[in-house]
Formats: structure tokens, C-alpha cells, sequence
């Protein structure tokens, strides 16, 4: 006879299965775990595309370490492993720290069930505002402790952990000409723009963006060479600090309380996005 506990057990581990695989057949891009072969190719979207022929960023290497690795979201374009692994050495070269390397793309790209709408083709990547001064433990490696640097409700920077290494680290990545936009928070971006930098260009790339409290998203252009890809607009000139009041009134104002009504409006479809046809074909492509 079955004891209570080995059913119990049992049960959950069927429960568990069932979950994974109705995660998986939700989202097959998660199922795949090794990039296609054949030739590179950046299709579709930021936050609707896949990846071709992707490359793995290694998990450590000159001024670099990659966190959460169980995820396995550390692929990307080729050029993107180029940009990670340039400025980790340039950075590290400085200030005597390493990176921490966060959220690329999935093997072949497309969206997660969780976590991002964009960092589908490959040229998306999360970089940590912490630095790491040794290599991590594995349990710090996977389950890291971010360091939120920003109270969102009263608009301000905890300026203490705030050090001359983070705004060299976001000029670093700025200034290359690889990088369409780098993504922070507005207090972030309001901080830099308070300095009152000699030269501020490069602040331009800079946007303010919901979240972003303890990282910068950083956007490659699409390569000049992939028809495929569709980069994004190009940004306003100008150093983008005017528009911060906006962000602010935004994120302080308070919300007037209103009776809540017994009739409930019915919510709008949103209309699926469609990936490009060569995706379809991707998810069942040689490895």
C-alpha cells in the first residue's frame, strides 16, 4: 500500500510536469536550447522577431560575468557578444571590476513568457549597475541581490551607492557607435543630466524608461547588413533632459480616489503580434 507521503510527492511531481510543459507549449521559443545553424539573421522586432544563428556569450570572462545562467538567456547576435565582451575589457581596464551580464535573448531569439517584451533578436542586453569586485559563489551568481538605486516615489537617487564607475560605464556604452539607446530609469537619466557634464552628447542615447532601477538596457542598431531587422526610429537631437518633468509629474502624482463603479467595462482585445514567416521555420531548423 502507497504511503501518504510518496502520493503527495507523487502528485506534486506530476503537477510540476504538467506545468512545465504547458509553460513549454505556450512558448516553444523557450523550449529550444541551442541556437540554429547556418547564417546569422536578425528577423523581425526588438519586441517581435527572432534570431538566427545566434552565439553564447561565454559565462565569464575579462571584466565580465554572467548572472541567473539557469535562465538561459545569455545568446545573442554576434555583434552583441563583440559589444559585451569590448566593454567589459574597457571598463574593467579602469576600475578594476567586472560586469554583471544579465538578460541577452533566448537560443533563437523570441519573446518569454516573462520578464521582457523586447530582447527578441539578439541586440538586447541587461547590464547590473552593481559591479562585482570577485567572482561570485554560485548561489550569488544565480540568485543575485539587486541594488535598487531609485525611490520612484519621491523621485530620487540613493546618491551614496551612486559612484563615478556607473556613469563612466553608461558613457562607455553611449559613446559606441554600436549602441542605438541605452534604457534607465528617468531618475537615472535626471541624475546625469544634474551634473552638468563638459560634454553631454552622449546622453542623447540615454532614455527614460519604466523600471530600469538597477540596470541599463542596452539596444544595438540593427547590423547594415540584415534586411531583415527593423530598427527603431531615430532619436530627437539634443541631450533629452527637458522632457524629465513629464517623468516626474508621472511617476509622483497622486491618483484621485474614485467611487468604484458597479459596471465593468469589457477590456479590448489587443491584437496578437505576428512574428515574420522565416520564425516559424526557425523553431524546427537544424541545431
Amino acid at each position: 500500500m502507497l504511503s501518504k507521503r510518496w502520493l503527495k510527492a507523487y502528485l506534486f511531481g506530476c503537477l510540476l510536469a504538467f506545468t512545465c510543459r504547458a509553460n513549454v507549449l505556450a512558448n516553444p521559443w523557450e523550449a529550444v536550447d541551442e541556437p540554429s545553424l547556418g547564417e546569422v539573421t536578425a528577423m523581425g522586432s526588438y519586441a517581435n522577431g527572432c534570431l538566427a544563428g545566434a552565439k553564447a556569450l561565454p559565462l565569464s570572462g575579462e571584466g565580465f560575468q554572467v548572472i541567473r545562467t539557469a535562465r538561459n538567456r545569455y545568446y545573442g547576435h554576434p555583434q552583441l557578444i563583440a559589444f559585451i565582451t569590448d566593454l567589459a575589457q574597457s571598463f574593467q581596464q579602469s576600475q578594476q571590476s567586472d560586469l554583471l551580464i544579465a538578460d541577452m535573448s533566448m537560443p533563437r531569439g523570441g519573446n518569454f513568457s516573462h520578464g521582457h517584451s523586447s530582447h527578441q533578436i539578439g541586440l538586447d542586453v541587461d547590464i547590473w549597475l552593481q559591479l562585482a569586485d570577485k567572482t561570485l559563489t554560485e548561489t550569488q551568481r544565480e540568485s543575485p541581490e539587486p541594488l535598487d538605486l531609485v525611490d520612484q516615489k519621491t523621485f530620487s537617487l540613493d546618491s551614496p551607492h551612486w559612484q563615478p564607475q556607473q556613469t563612466q560605464m553608461l558613457q562607455l556604452a553611449a559613446e559606441d557607435e554600436r549602441v542605438a539607446r541605452i534604457f534607465v530609469s528617468p531618475v537615472i537619466k535626471l541624475h546625469l543630466c544634474d551634473m552638468k557634464l563638459a560634454d553631454d552628447t552622449w546622453l542623447t542615447k540615454v532614455r527614460p524608461w519604466w523600471g530600469h532601477t538597477y540596470h541599463m538596457h542596452v539596444r544595438l542598431h540593427c547590423p547594415a547588413d540584415d534586411d531583415s531587422c527593423i530598427d527603431q526610429a531615430p532619436i530627437t537631437k539634443g541631450n533629452g533632459c527637458q522632457e524629465l518633468n513629464w517623468w516626474r509629474q508621472q511617476m509622483t502624482q497622486t491618483k484621485t480616489k474614485t467611487k468604484p463603479s458597479n459596471k465593468k467595462l469589457p477590456a479590448k482585445p489587443k491584437k496578437p503580434k505576428v512574428k515574420p514567416k522565416q520564425c516559424k521555420r526557425l523553431l524546427t531548423a537544424e541545431s
